[in-house]
């Protein structure tokens, strides 16, 4: 077992940590949760999150925390800003792992562990620097501990509430109230299936409720006493807005996430379809229960919430991970997987590798069809002077391999074709990240990334678009005038700027950005 742990810990750490440096943040995410740890770290004002040094009131700061603590020892930068989600990867599969192996074996917490690493969503996002992994972490070992503290009350009932209750306030502590309100709604789903019966002893609920309350107050309970109920009463506000309205012009329809977790999760999404059927028995412990409920809960819920971006449902993966590794786990010993979801995960496999093949082909060959697009933006980021090597397309080929691989040794091998495909998958996401990803991000930014870091101690500013890469990248200090002034536009608002500000002075065009000095 100790030697399962060991071999998950060095493929986690060969998978998760390399190149996290290797391409700069994406806006707008990455960017701004990177640039409030930056300014914690200049101001040294860990209690209050900001962005451009003025109260940031969208999310908790455990985070940025992490974030800032990874940037002081290893400096400010790309690496330190994923490092933390790198990290928690490598913490969740030791998870996973040893929760599997509990209720079931050792082979069933290596498949739950490979599943996860080897579909695409829940790889990429350890690979990133969003909060969601680590608050998807905590929210799954509240609910975990939970199911321990109502089911198997010989496991120690107040011990697990009150770990269910640490967990939940540190959910609490990284993206605020909706940590409560997943764990809550997923226990009120169970009640209601259990018919209402008490749950729990009193002691054990006042444990939970007291340790939630207790974690979250570390933050919650300073910033009211320090600055009074303000700024938490702007931040809950915020969040009601997302729930309500549209922010950001994040509108999607309702179906939005359905296809986010069933698409971006191949192949464990295909599957754990088979765990949604009436024929679907449920492991003995009844933790698949549970899974189910919290599944549904979070893909409803996000469903219905109207600000809708494709990270919400990302708290789905792990209950998911759960209930396909049940089905892959009985598939070695009785056919549990169908036919026709073989050939989805297969013909979906292929697709995505010929997409993966073909694209950067497109893109080398761009001159030939880049006239065909009416977007000015996106037909100028195609004009960026990005260096292809001309081998791009080789992770395609081999993502392609794999899935050929395994598709031909299914029958004969199971167990080797599954291995071959979660681990082919996840090295194959590692080549296109490292080969693919940072040209994507050659034409859609670099070239205003590049601006900011070349003018550090100016004054810059955006133009009608919405960025946080001039504050990151341009390491703006608080009260800083700047001895020059730059503005920056996309090139659709070049000549709204001209007549805003006449004399500004253009310096010039790349990549689908116009660069501007003001006098």
């Amino acid at each position: 077992m100790n030697r399962d742990r060991l071999l998950i810990l060095l493929i986690s750490s060969l998978l998760f940590l390399p190149f996290l440096g290797a391409v700069h943040l994406f806006d707008w995410d990455e960017i701004n949760f990177a640039e409030s740890a930056r300014e914690m770290l200049l101001t040294g004002n860990w209690w209050q999150v900001t962005i451009n040094f003025e109260p940031f009131r969208e999310k908790p700061p455990l985070f940025f925390w992490m974030q800032a603590l990874s940037m002081s020892i290893f400096g400010v930068g790309e690496f330190a800003a994923r490092l933390p989600n790198a990290l928690c990867g490598i913490l969740t599969l030791q998870v996973i792992y040893s929760i599997g192996s509990k209720w079931q074996n050792r082979t069933f917490g290596w498949i739950w562990a490979l599943l996860y690493i080897g579909s695409f969503l829940p790889f990429l996002y350890f690979k990133s620097g969003i909060i969601d992994p680590w608050f998807n972490l905590f929210i799954f070992l509240s609910i975990y501990h939970l199911f321990l503290a109502v089911e198997h009350k010989p496991e120690g009932e107040l011990k697990q509430s009150i770990l269910a209750g640490a967990f939940s306030g540190l959910s609490i502590l990284t993206k605020g109230p909706v940590g409560f309100l997943l764990l809550l709604l997923t226990f009120l789903v169970y009640w209601l299936f259990a018919r209402f019966k008490k749950p729990a002893k009193a002691s054990s609920i006042i444990a939970f409720t007291g340790t939630t309350f207790t974690v979250s107050a570390i933050w919650f309970g300073h910033e009211w006493l320090q600055n009074g109920p303000w700024f938490i009463v702007e931040f809950i506000e915020y969040q009601i807005d997302l729930f309500l309205h549209p922010v950001a012009g994040h509108k999607q329809p309702f179906f939005y996430h359905f296809l986010v977790v069933l698409i971006g999760c191949w192949p464990m999404s295909i599957i754990a379809l088979s765990a949604f059927t009436r024929k679907f028995i449920g492991d003995e412990h009844h933790l698949s229960v549970w899974m189910k409920y919290l599944f549904w809960v979070v893909l409803i819920l996000f469903s219905i919430v109207t600000t809708k971006i494709v990270h919400y449902s990302s708290m789905t993966y792990l209950p998911l991970s759960y209930l396909a590794a049940l089905i892959v786990h009985r598939h070695l010993n009785v056919v549990s997987i169908k036919t026709w979801q073989f050939v989805w995960i297969r013909t979906q496999g292929i697709v995505l590798a010929m997409i993966i093949t073909i694209l950067p082909l497109l893109l080398i060959n761009k001159s030939a069809w880049v006239h065909l697009i009416n977007d000015p933006f996106a037909a100028a980021n195609l004009t960026a002077d990005v260096n292809w090597i001309g081998w791009e397309w080789l992770p395609g080929i081999i993502f392609l391999v794999t899935i050929v691989i395994s598709w031909r040794i299914m029958n004969s091998k199971p167990m080797s074709s599954f291995i071959a495909l979660t681990l082919g998958t996840a090295f194959s996401i590692v080549l296109i990240m490292v080969s693919i990803v940072p040209k994507i991000e050659g034409y859609s930014q670099r070239a205003a990334i590049q601006f900011f870091e070349e003018h550090q101690r100016a004054k810059l500013e955006t133009y009608k678009y919405k960025s946080y890469a001039h504050y990151f990248y341009g390491r703006v200090k608080p009260n800083h005038a700047g001895e020059e002034h730059f503005l920056v536009c996309k090139i659709q608002h070049k000549e709204k700027l001209f007549i805003e500000y006449p004399h500004a002075q253009h310096l010039y065009d790349s990549g689908g950005f116009c660069f501007f000095q003001l006098e």
